[in-house]
Parts: structure tokens; sequence; C-alpha cells
């Protein structure tokens, strides 16, 4: 695990010598990094995943009548969350920067997209912006925490990674195009190509307990930005927001949404990036059987 948080260095060096014995090889062993992995990706996810619940807990109970309207308690609650995760040193501020940008630049789509009608939130609270609750913005926080927070619990490196240069303008005309496409030509279908001649080589390698593993890294956001569609569907059906063919009625979000989550993969990969510049694999590094004791840890 690379730069691990106090609280992370603590579970990693429990769970090291909880793991010292197990088998090497073999199906137990198979079985044993895909525990891992499941774990350390849900670990991952905490943000959005306490993020989430809190909406689904305030769809199913969260009294009418109340006071504090629903929109403002989200706000509310997403606030507190986020310090409660600085506060216990599950992020770090360096981390923070990056989220607070995810933020800020998720907000300012939402305010677009909003009044072109894209989608909508109730009109009820008082922290908002135009028809924009704040609550919105931590929905893109929580995006930009998986992605730092997998980052080094994986132990993320990168083959073959675009020079950053490319992967910036890209990035920023992929951006543009979530606004200009309801004035000119939408270029989605030609940025996707774009994203696969710029990324099609590179091959991430991640670590999850003894062994090293590989992936396609456009296959990687492919599956990133599908589980943000199943989270985006639960999100709609409690109501935090609705598309226009959803508001008489809820149903699922539509498959096309997919090619916009892994677009914004892009914007995301390319400004984590920039907090933790890729690196590239080790050389003959693709299955080490060693796994480093509990005082090695920093």
């Amino acid at each position: 695990m690379r730069n691990p948080t106090t609280v992370e260095q603590r579970i990693d060096i429990r769970a090291r010598r909880f793991l010292a014995t197990a088998p090497a090889g073999g199906a137990k062993a198979r079985l044993t990094e895909f525990i891992i992995f499941g774990l350390k990706q849900g670990w991952a996810c905490i943000f959005g995943a306490t993020l989430l619940a809190v909406l689904m807990a305030a769809r199913l109970w969260y009294p009418d009548t109340a006071a504090l309207a629903r929109n403002d308690f989200l706000t509310v609650a997403a606030v507190v969350i986020q310090i409660l995760m600085v506060a216990f040193k599950l992020e770090t501020l360096r981390e923070l920067r990056v989220i607070v940008l995810f933020h800020l630049v998720g907000t300012v789509m939402e305010l677009f997209k909003t009044d072109m009608g894209s989608w909508s939130y109730d009109a009820e609270g008082v922290l908002r912006i135009g028809a924009v609750p704040l609550f919105s913005g931590f929905m893109y926080a929580a995006v930009g925490s998986y992605m730092v927070r997998v980052y080094r619990l994986f132990d993320l490196k990168f083959a073959a990674y675009p020079r950053r240069w490319v992967t910036a303008i890209l990035a920023v005309v992929i951006y543009a195009n979530f606004f200009t496409h309801h004035y000119i030509w939408d270029l989605r279908w030609v940025l996707l190509a774009a994203v696969a001649v710029v990324f099609g080589r590179c091959v991430m390698h991640f670590r999850v307990f003894r062994r090293e593993f590989r992936m396609p890294l456009v296959v990687s956001f492919l599956l990133v930005a599908l589980f943000i569609w199943l989270a985006e569907n639960i999100a709609t059906w409690s109501g935090a927001w609705l598309y226009p063919s959803q508001v008489d009625g809820w149903h699922p979000v539509g498959l096309e949404k997919l090619v916009a989550w892994f677009l914004l993969m892009i914007i995301s990969v390319v400004l984590v990036a920039w907090v933790y510049k890729p690196q590239p694999p080790e050389t003959g590094n693709a299955s080490r059987p060693e796994v480093p004791s509990a005082a090695s840890v920093p």
C-alpha cells in the first residue's frame, strides 16, 4: 500500500499478521486475493457508500414535516461525512485538495445542466445555488475520494501511460463537450475514439495481497463507470435527483449514461494524475510472491 494514512497503516499491519500464514497457491490463495480485493474496494468506496446510504435512509425515513428540508439535511450530512473522513485520518489533506476540485468541477456542471433541463432536484431547502442543492457537489467528490484512495490502496502503476499534457487536453475537451453539445455537435463518439487512441496501450498494474495483476486501463474505466451507473440508479430511486423521463415515475437510468460516466472517468483520472504522478511498474515484478512483514510497513 502506497502512502497509507495512519488508520490504514494500523489496519494493514494487523491484516498482514493475520494473513501471514495464508496459502501462497491453489484455490484458497485465489479466494484470499478475491476477498481482499473486495474489502479494499469497499474501503476505497467508503465516502460514496456512506453518502449513498444516507440518501437511501432519507428517502425511506426522513419525515416530510421536519423543520430542516431534506436537501439541507443531505448537505449537512455530506459535510459531516467529509469532516469525519479527514478527522479520523481516512483521507489526507493532499487528497482533500483533489476531492474539493472534484466538488467544484461537478458543481459547475450541475448548475449548467439543471439550467438546461438535463435533470432536476426538488425545489426545497436554502443550502443551494440556484436550482442546485449543495449536496450534489459531494456526489462528484465521492468519485474523487474513490479515485485517490484506490490509487494508493492497490499501489497502482501504469505501463505506457500517455503524456500528462495530452491527457489534460483530452480531459478539457471532454469537459467542454458536456456543455457545448447543447449548442453544437455532440462529439462524444469522437471523444470515445480519442480515449481509445490515447489510453489504448496503457495497462494498469495493481497489487491486491501477494500478487500483482494487470488490466487494460480502458477496461478499468468501463468497470468503474458501470458501478457509478448502478449507484446513480440508487440515487435517482432515492429522489436525490431525477431525469426528465423519471418525473412521472421512476425507472432505471438508461445505459446511454454509461458513455457519460465513462468520459467522466477520463476527467477523474487526469485530476488524480496531477496529484499522484503515474509511475511505471517495476520490471520483472508481475507476480511477486513475498509478503512484506508488519515491521516493514513505514
